[in-house]
Protein backbone atom coordinates (compact mmCIF):
# COMPACT_ATOMS: atom_id res chain seq x y z
CA UNK A 1 0.00 0.00 0.00
CA UNK A 2 1.31 3.44 -0.97
CA UNK A 3 0.71 6.89 0.49
CA UNK A 4 -0.50 9.15 -2.31
CA UNK A 5 -1.14 12.90 -2.39
CA UNK A 6 -4.00 13.73 -4.77
CA UNK A 7 -4.40 17.45 -5.30
CA UNK A 8 -7.69 18.80 -6.62
CA UNK A 9 -9.73 16.01 -5.07
CA UNK A 10 -12.81 18.22 -4.66
CA UNK A 11 -12.69 18.49 -8.45
CA UNK A 12 -14.29 16.29 -11.05
CA UNK A 13 -11.35 14.10 -12.12
CA UNK A 14 -9.76 14.27 -8.67
CA UNK A 15 -12.82 12.81 -6.96
CA UNK A 16 -12.99 9.83 -9.32
CA UNK A 17 -9.23 9.29 -9.05
CA UNK A 18 -9.32 9.16 -5.25
CA UNK A 19 -12.18 6.67 -5.27
CA UNK A 20 -10.36 4.41 -7.75
CA UNK A 21 -7.09 4.52 -5.80
CA UNK A 22 -8.87 3.81 -2.51
CA UNK A 23 -10.43 0.71 -4.05
CA UNK A 24 -6.89 -0.51 -4.67
CA UNK A 25 -6.11 -0.12 -0.96
CA UNK A 26 -3.86 2.94 -1.10
CA UNK A 27 -3.68 5.57 1.63
CA UNK A 28 -4.88 8.89 0.19
CA UNK A 29 -4.25 12.44 1.28
CA UNK A 30 -6.42 14.91 -0.65
CA UNK A 31 -5.80 18.62 -1.01
CA UNK A 32 -8.09 21.25 -2.51
CA UNK A 33 -8.78 24.96 -2.06
CA UNK A 34 -12.53 24.59 -2.80
CA UNK A 35 -12.53 27.88 -4.70
CA UNK A 36 -15.55 29.74 -6.07
CA UNK A 37 -14.93 29.20 -9.78
CA UNK A 38 -18.18 27.23 -9.78
CA UNK A 39 -20.73 25.96 -7.25
CA UNK A 40 -18.90 25.03 -4.04
CA UNK A 41 -21.79 22.80 -2.98
CA UNK A 42 -20.93 20.39 -5.77
CA UNK A 43 -17.34 20.28 -4.52
CA UNK A 44 -18.42 19.53 -0.95
CA UNK A 45 -20.71 16.79 -2.26
CA UNK A 46 -17.78 15.25 -4.16
CA UNK A 47 -15.71 15.25 -0.97
CA UNK A 48 -18.53 13.54 0.90
CA UNK A 49 -18.67 10.88 -1.81
CA UNK A 50 -15.02 10.15 -0.97
CA UNK A 51 -15.82 9.81 2.73
CA UNK A 52 -14.65 13.23 3.95
CA UNK A 53 -17.17 14.69 6.45
CA UNK A 54 -18.23 18.17 5.42
CA UNK A 55 -18.73 19.40 8.98
CA UNK A 56 -15.04 18.79 9.72
CA UNK A 57 -13.66 20.78 6.79
CA UNK A 58 -12.00 24.06 7.74
CA UNK A 59 -9.35 26.04 5.92
CA UNK A 60 -5.82 25.05 6.89
CA UNK A 61 -6.96 22.17 9.11
CA UNK A 62 -6.21 18.57 8.16
CA UNK A 63 -9.17 16.19 8.39
CA UNK A 64 -8.50 12.51 9.06
CA UNK A 65 -11.60 10.66 7.88
CA UNK A 66 -10.02 7.27 8.67
CA UNK A 67 -6.57 5.72 8.80
CA UNK A 68 -6.33 5.64 5.00
CA UNK A 69 -8.00 8.94 4.07
CA UNK A 70 -7.11 12.52 4.99
CA UNK A 71 -7.94 15.91 3.52
CA UNK A 72 -6.55 19.42 3.74
CA UNK A 73 -8.40 22.55 2.61
CA UNK A 74 -5.54 24.76 1.38
CA UNK A 75 -4.31 26.93 -1.48
CA UNK A 76 -1.39 25.57 -3.46
CA UNK A 77 0.24 29.00 -3.35
CA UNK A 78 0.93 28.72 0.39
CA UNK A 79 4.56 27.75 0.04
CA UNK A 80 5.40 27.13 3.70
CA UNK A 81 2.25 25.10 4.36
CA UNK A 82 2.82 22.93 1.28
CA UNK A 83 6.43 22.38 2.41
CA UNK A 84 5.21 21.37 5.88
CA UNK A 85 2.67 18.97 4.36
CA UNK A 86 5.32 17.15 2.32
CA UNK A 87 7.71 17.11 5.28
CA UNK A 88 5.18 15.60 7.68
CA UNK A 89 3.49 13.10 5.34
CA UNK A 90 6.39 11.87 3.18
CA UNK A 91 4.26 10.85 0.21
CA UNK A 92 5.30 7.93 -1.96
CA UNK A 93 3.50 9.32 -5.01
CA UNK A 94 1.92 12.61 -6.03
CA UNK A 95 -1.00 12.86 -8.46
CA UNK A 96 -1.33 16.59 -9.14
CA UNK A 97 -4.72 17.38 -10.65
CA UNK A 98 -5.40 20.73 -8.97
CA UNK A 99 -5.42 23.77 -11.25
CA UNK A 100 -7.48 26.78 -12.14
CA UNK A 101 -9.43 25.32 -15.04
CA UNK A 102 -11.32 26.88 -17.93
CA UNK A 103 -10.12 28.31 -21.23
CA UNK A 104 -12.53 31.26 -21.36
CA UNK A 105 -12.21 32.23 -17.70
CA UNK A 106 -8.46 32.67 -18.21
CA UNK A 107 -9.25 35.59 -20.52
CA UNK A 108 -11.41 37.26 -17.85
CA UNK A 109 -9.29 36.55 -14.77
CA UNK A 110 -5.66 35.80 -15.70
CA UNK A 111 -4.15 36.41 -12.25
CA UNK A 112 -5.62 33.28 -10.66
CA UNK A 113 -4.09 31.12 -13.39
CA UNK A 114 -0.60 32.37 -12.63
CA UNK A 115 -1.13 31.97 -8.89
CA UNK A 116 -2.56 28.45 -8.95
CA UNK A 117 -1.15 26.90 -12.11
CA UNK A 118 2.37 28.40 -11.99
CA UNK A 119 3.20 29.29 -8.38
CA UNK A 120 1.11 26.44 -6.99
CA UNK A 121 2.75 23.94 -9.33
CA UNK A 122 6.19 25.21 -8.37
CA UNK A 123 5.39 24.42 -4.72
CA UNK A 124 4.40 20.88 -5.68
CA UNK A 125 7.66 20.44 -7.61
CA UNK A 126 9.62 21.73 -4.62
CA UNK A 127 7.82 19.30 -2.33
CA UNK A 128 8.68 16.39 -4.61
CA UNK A 129 12.32 17.56 -4.82
CA UNK A 130 12.86 18.05 -1.10
CA UNK A 131 11.05 14.96 0.13
CA UNK A 132 11.88 12.29 -2.45
CA UNK A 133 8.53 11.46 -4.06
CA UNK A 134 8.93 8.31 -6.14
CA UNK A 135 6.84 9.69 -9.01
CA UNK A 136 4.90 12.85 -9.84
CA UNK A 137 1.97 12.50 -12.23
CA UNK A 138 0.45 15.83 -13.25
CA UNK A 139 -2.43 17.04 -15.36
CA UNK A 140 -1.64 18.88 -18.55
CA UNK A 141 -4.19 19.56 -21.29
CA UNK A 142 -4.91 19.06 -24.97
CA UNK A 143 -5.15 22.86 -25.13
CA UNK A 144 -1.34 23.02 -25.32
CA UNK A 145 -1.61 22.05 -29.00
CA UNK A 146 -3.10 25.48 -29.70
CA UNK A 147 -2.80 26.47 -33.36
CA UNK A 148 -1.33 23.13 -34.37
CA UNK A 149 -3.53 21.93 -37.24
CA UNK A 150 -1.98 18.51 -37.78
CA UNK A 151 -4.31 15.82 -36.46
CA UNK A 152 -4.47 13.52 -34.66
CA UNK A 153 -2.41 15.37 -32.05
CA UNK A 154 0.79 13.53 -31.17
CA UNK A 155 3.10 14.23 -28.26
CA UNK A 156 5.88 14.96 -30.76
CA UNK A 157 3.92 17.85 -32.34
CA UNK A 158 4.92 21.45 -31.71
CA UNK A 159 3.10 23.16 -28.81
CA UNK A 160 4.60 26.63 -28.98
CA UNK A 161 1.46 28.45 -30.12
CA UNK A 162 -1.18 28.37 -27.34
CA UNK A 163 -4.36 30.42 -27.84
CA UNK A 164 -5.36 30.92 -24.19
CA UNK A 165 -3.53 31.75 -20.98
CA UNK A 166 -4.84 28.50 -19.51
CA UNK A 167 -3.05 26.60 -22.29
CA UNK A 168 0.09 28.66 -21.75
CA UNK A 169 0.14 27.74 -18.04
CA UNK A 170 -0.19 24.06 -18.89
CA UNK A 171 2.64 24.29 -21.40
CA UNK A 172 4.64 26.06 -18.69
CA UNK A 173 3.90 23.19 -16.29
CA UNK A 174 5.33 20.71 -18.77
CA UNK A 175 8.54 22.74 -19.13
CA UNK A 176 8.89 23.36 -15.37
CA UNK A 177 8.36 19.66 -14.65
CA UNK A 178 10.96 18.65 -17.22
CA UNK A 179 13.46 21.06 -15.70
CA UNK A 180 12.96 19.64 -12.20
CA UNK A 181 13.04 16.09 -13.51
CA UNK A 182 16.37 16.72 -15.23
CA UNK A 183 18.03 18.72 -12.46
CA UNK A 184 16.89 16.62 -9.50
CA UNK A 185 16.23 13.22 -11.10
CA UNK A 186 12.52 13.33 -10.19
CA UNK A 187 10.42 10.82 -12.16
CA UNK A 188 7.59 12.80 -13.75
CA UNK A 189 4.68 11.92 -16.04
CA UNK A 190 2.52 14.59 -17.67
CA UNK A 191 -0.93 13.66 -18.98
CA UNK A 192 -2.59 15.79 -21.66
CA UNK A 193 -6.31 15.35 -20.99
CA UNK A 194 -8.82 15.55 -23.85
CA UNK A 195 -12.33 16.89 -23.05
CA UNK A 196 -13.26 14.80 -20.02
CA UNK A 197 -16.96 14.31 -19.20
CA UNK A 198 -19.17 12.19 -16.99
CA UNK A 199 -21.07 12.13 -13.67
CA UNK A 200 -20.04 14.79 -11.15
CA UNK A 201 -18.65 16.90 -13.99
CA UNK A 202 -17.99 20.64 -13.99
CA UNK A 203 -20.93 23.02 -14.52
CA UNK A 204 -18.88 25.16 -16.93
CA UNK A 205 -18.45 22.26 -19.36
CA UNK A 206 -20.65 21.90 -22.44
CA UNK A 207 -22.35 18.65 -21.39
CA UNK A 208 -23.47 20.09 -18.06
CA UNK A 209 -24.73 23.35 -19.59
CA UNK A 210 -26.46 21.64 -22.50
CA UNK A 211 -28.21 19.12 -20.26
CA UNK A 212 -29.38 21.80 -17.86
CA UNK A 213 -30.78 24.06 -20.58
CA UNK A 214 -32.47 21.29 -22.57
CA UNK A 215 -34.21 19.97 -19.45
CA UNK A 216 -35.27 23.51 -18.50
CA UNK A 217 -36.49 24.21 -22.06
CA UNK A 218 -33.89 26.96 -22.58
CA UNK A 219 -31.76 27.45 -25.71
CA UNK A 220 -28.17 26.19 -25.79
CA UNK A 221 -25.28 28.25 -27.20
CA UNK A 222 -23.44 26.33 -29.92
CA UNK A 223 -20.22 27.98 -31.05
CA UNK A 224 -18.64 28.02 -34.50
CA UNK A 225 -22.17 27.25 -35.75
CA UNK A 226 -21.72 23.66 -34.59
CA UNK A 227 -18.72 22.99 -36.82
CA UNK A 228 -16.48 21.54 -34.10
CA UNK A 229 -15.13 18.15 -33.09
CA UNK A 230 -14.02 17.07 -29.63
CA UNK A 231 -12.25 13.97 -28.40
CA UNK A 232 -14.83 13.46 -25.64
CA UNK A 233 -13.37 11.08 -23.04
CA UNK A 234 -15.44 9.48 -20.31
CA UNK A 235 -14.06 10.06 -16.83
CA UNK A 236 -13.72 6.34 -15.99
CA UNK A 237 -11.42 5.92 -19.00
CA UNK A 238 -9.33 8.89 -17.90
CA UNK A 239 -9.02 7.55 -14.36
CA UNK A 240 -8.07 4.13 -15.69
CA UNK A 241 -5.22 5.81 -17.54
CA UNK A 242 -4.10 7.74 -14.46
CA UNK A 243 -4.09 4.60 -12.31
CA UNK A 244 -2.21 2.63 -14.95
CA UNK A 245 0.37 5.41 -15.24
CA UNK A 246 1.30 6.35 -11.69
CA UNK A 247 3.08 3.09 -10.85
CA UNK A 248 4.97 3.07 -14.17
CA UNK A 249 7.95 5.17 -13.18
CA UNK A 250 9.65 6.70 -16.23
CA UNK A 251 13.32 6.18 -16.96
CA UNK A 252 15.54 8.57 -18.87
CA UNK A 253 16.27 7.74 -22.51
CA UNK A 254 19.94 8.26 -23.32
CA UNK A 255 19.46 8.87 -27.03
CA UNK A 256 16.52 11.22 -27.07
CA UNK A 257 15.37 12.68 -30.38
CA UNK A 258 13.48 15.74 -29.10
CA UNK A 259 10.72 16.81 -29.41
CA UNK A 260 9.11 13.54 -28.38
CA UNK A 261 7.22 12.23 -25.39
CA UNK A 262 10.41 10.88 -23.77
CA UNK A 263 13.54 12.63 -22.53
CA UNK A 264 17.04 12.06 -21.19
CA UNK A 265 15.44 12.97 -17.87
CA UNK A 266 13.07 10.48 -16.15
CA UNK A 267 10.18 12.36 -17.73
CA UNK A 268 7.42 11.39 -20.13
CA UNK A 269 4.35 13.02 -21.67
CA UNK A 270 1.23 11.17 -22.78
CA UNK A 271 -1.96 12.12 -24.54
CA UNK A 272 -4.92 10.62 -22.70
CA UNK A 273 -8.17 10.72 -24.61
CA UNK A 274 -10.75 8.64 -26.42
CA UNK A 275 -8.96 8.90 -29.78
CA UNK A 276 -12.34 9.06 -31.55
CA UNK A 277 -13.32 12.71 -32.13
CA UNK A 278 -17.07 13.33 -32.22
CA UNK A 279 -18.89 16.08 -34.09
CA UNK A 280 -20.41 18.56 -31.67
CA UNK A 281 -23.83 18.19 -33.27
CA UNK A 282 -23.65 14.39 -32.83
CA UNK A 283 -22.77 14.96 -29.17
CA UNK A 284 -25.83 17.19 -28.79
CA UNK A 285 -27.95 14.53 -30.47
CA UNK A 286 -26.75 11.98 -27.88
CA UNK A 287 -27.81 14.37 -25.10
CA UNK A 288 -31.22 14.88 -26.71
CA UNK A 289 -31.68 11.11 -26.94
CA UNK A 290 -30.69 10.57 -23.31
CA UNK A 291 -33.04 13.31 -22.10
CA UNK A 292 -35.83 12.50 -24.54
CA UNK A 293 -36.16 16.09 -25.68
CA UNK A 294 -34.93 18.23 -28.58
CA UNK A 295 -32.61 21.17 -27.98
CA UNK A 296 -33.32 24.77 -28.91
CA UNK A 297 -30.07 25.93 -30.48
CA UNK A 298 -28.53 29.40 -30.60
CA UNK A 299 -25.72 29.26 -33.17
CA UNK A 300 -22.76 31.57 -32.50
CA UNK A 301 -19.28 32.23 -33.93
CA UNK A 302 -16.12 30.62 -32.57
CA UNK A 303 -15.10 31.99 -29.19
CA UNK A 304 -11.65 33.45 -28.46
CA UNK A 305 -9.34 30.75 -27.10
CA UNK A 306 -11.31 27.88 -28.65
CA UNK A 307 -10.05 25.49 -31.32
CA UNK A 308 -12.08 23.68 -33.98
CA UNK A 309 -10.93 20.13 -33.36
CA UNK A 310 -9.24 18.05 -30.68
CA UNK A 311 -8.12 14.54 -31.57
CA UNK A 312 -5.71 12.46 -29.50
CA UNK A 313 -3.23 9.92 -30.74
CA UNK A 314 -2.94 7.70 -27.65
CA UNK A 315 -0.61 5.05 -29.09
CA UNK A 316 2.24 5.93 -26.71
CA UNK A 317 0.04 5.53 -23.63
CA UNK A 318 -1.51 2.38 -25.03
CA UNK A 319 1.86 0.80 -25.78
CA UNK A 320 3.31 1.75 -22.38
CA UNK A 321 0.40 0.88 -20.10
CA UNK A 322 -2.21 -1.07 -22.06
CA UNK A 323 -4.60 1.89 -21.87
CA UNK A 324 -7.70 1.33 -24.01
CA UNK A 325 -10.70 3.68 -23.62
CA UNK A 326 -13.92 1.69 -23.74
CA UNK A 327 -16.92 3.93 -22.99
CA UNK A 328 -18.82 5.21 -26.03
CA UNK A 329 -20.14 8.76 -26.13
CA UNK A 330 -23.71 7.49 -26.27
CA UNK A 331 -23.25 5.41 -23.10
CA UNK A 332 -21.20 8.08 -21.33
CA UNK A 333 -23.75 10.81 -22.01
CA UNK A 334 -26.53 8.52 -20.79
CA UNK A 335 -24.63 7.93 -17.53
CA UNK A 336 -24.16 11.68 -17.06
CA UNK A 337 -27.82 12.55 -17.71
CA UNK A 338 -28.97 9.89 -15.25
CA UNK A 339 -26.58 11.29 -12.61
CA UNK A 340 -27.68 14.87 -13.34
CA UNK A 341 -31.38 14.10 -12.91
CA UNK A 342 -30.75 12.16 -9.71
CA UNK A 343 -28.39 14.77 -8.24
CA UNK A 344 -30.68 17.73 -8.85
CA UNK A 345 -33.79 15.86 -7.75
CA UNK A 346 -32.09 15.53 -4.36
CA UNK A 347 -30.57 19.03 -4.26
CA UNK A 348 -33.42 21.34 -5.25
Amino acid sequence: MSKILVTGNAGFIGMHTVMALRKQGHSIFGLDNINEYYDKELKYERLQQQGIPRDQIAYGKAVKANENLSFLHLNLEEKERIHELFESERFDYVVHLAAQAGVRYSIENPDVYIESNILGFLNILEGCRNFDAKHLVFASSSSVYGLNSEIPFKESHATEHPVSLYAATKKSNEMMAHCYSYLYNIPVTGLRFFTVYGPWGRPDMALFKFTKNIIEDKPIDVYNHGDMKRDFTYVDDIVDGIVKTFTQIPQGVEKSNLPTNHSKAPYVLYNIGNSKPVKLMDFIEAIEEAIGKKAKINYLPLQPGDVNTTYADVDNLKNSTGYIPSISVKEGVKQFVEWYKDYFSQNK
